[in-house]
This record gives structure tokens, C-alpha cells and sequence, in this order.
């Protein structure tokens, strides 16, 4: 008699907005606020051009956006409740006071043909991402099996192996899709197919 485990499980939260009754008019806003500040950061465009990143990014040029406009305040209204959510489904024990905490909020404005190579996020606990415009062809998000670098002489996985045996996952999101995972998944977003740009939000929660 033999018997097959699943330990050490890898989670990837997903979860939308778009069901909301108010999304069309909340996204229109969030639209509306990324693309200003794409305009009006003349640090945050100076830092994405020194880098080479294609498009507009706010992550190294602005930290206060739920108190700098309005709509971001009650995006990470919205966000604290699913990455609660999130926290249970990980059984995270964050103490009698603990509790996770949104620790920084980004802009990403992609353009047709940018990238944004594999990365994890240090000294965060929860990461995600809620997307607010996805045209045709725009890119989503790769997934790598952590234990990658761990495998020297593995075979590959079979094309139709099982998702929770691949790789790499890509997951392909719609306007109000809500990605969170654990902060030390490496994680990439492959080049945008679009022909417009594609806008999302990212964002970090640290535990206090």
C-alpha cells in the first residue's frame, strides 16, 4: 500500500471587485488617478527613466497615496478585507493584538512591450496586485515554484502536469482582479502584448 502527500502548499489568493455594485464608477476614478499621477510625478517618471522601466511606476517616488487622494483611502479599505481573508486561509497567528498592515501602495503603468522581471518582496508578509486596466494581449502575472532553485537535476514537468505541479504559473487577470500571495514568491510580469498600457495597483502588508 503506498499513499501520496501535499505538504508545504504554496497559496495564491484571488479574489475581484468587479462584483461590487459601484466598481464601474470606483475603477473609471482609480483609472482617472493613475494616469494623473503618470502625468504629474515628475520624480517618480525621472526614477522609472534611470531604471530603464517601461512605463510610469509611483513605488519609488510617492508612499501616501490612501491619504494623498481620495479613492486610494478607500481602495485599501477594500484590500484590508481580503487580505484578512487571506491571513486566515494561511492560519498566520499574528498574536491577541497582531495584525497585518498595509505597509506601502504603487501605481504601475505598463507600456505596450515592458516588462517587469522576476522579484520577490523583502520585508513584507502579504503582496498583491488589483488591476484596473487589461486590454487585449496585456500582460499578467508568472508565478515561479519557490523551490526551483532546489531542484539541480529534476527533469521538467510535463506540459499538462497539474497546476500545483508546474513550474510556473501565469495568471491572467480582468479590470477589478485582486492577486495577493505570500511576499517570498518570485514572481514576474511578462512583456505587455497590449497595444494600450496596462495600469495596476501593487502593494505590500507588513506585520505589526
Amino acid at each position: 500500500m503506498s499513499n501520496v502527500r501535499s505538504l508545504f502548499a504554496t497559496r495564491v489568493y484571488e479574489a475581484s471587485l468587479a462584483g461590487e455594485r459601484d466598481f464601474d464608477a470606483f475603477n473609471a476614478e482609480l483609472e482617472d488617478a493613475c494616469r494623473l499621477l503618470a502625468e504629474e510625478d515628475t520624480a517618480g517618471r525621472a526614477w522609472c527613466k534611470r531604471q530603464g522601466y517601461g512605463g510610469y511606476t509611483s513605488y519609488a517616488s510617492l508612499d501616501d497615496l490612501p491619504t494623498r487622494m481620495t479613492v486610494f483611502g478607500h481602495l485599501k479599505r477594500r484590500l484590508d478585507a481580503h487580505a484578512a481573508k487571506f491571513a486566515q486561509v494561511l492560519a498566520f497567528d499574528l498574536g491577541p493584538r497582531g495584525r497585518l498592515k498595509l505597509d506601502s501602495l504603487w501605481v504601475n503603468v505598463l507600456k505596450p512591450g515592458a516588462t517587469h522581471s522576476g522579484h520577490i518582496h523583502p520585508h513584507s508578509v502579504i503582496s498583491g496586485t488589483v488591476y484596473v486596466t487589461t486590454p487585449p494581449g496585456a500582460a499578467g502575472l508568472r508565478l515561479e515554484d519557490p523551490r526551483l532553485p532546489m531542484m539541480m537535476a529534476a527533469p521538467p514537468r510535463k506540459a499538462a502536469a497539474p497546476e500545483d505541479l508546474k513550474s510556473f504559473v501565469l495568471m491572467t487577470p480582468q479590470p477589478g482582479t485582486v492577486f495577493m500571495w505570500e511576499s517570498w514568491l518570485r514572481h514576474e510580469v511578462p512583456a505587455n502584448g497590449a497595444k494600450a498600457p496596462r495600469i495596476s495597483i501593487s502593494f505590500n502588508y507588513a506585520w505589526r
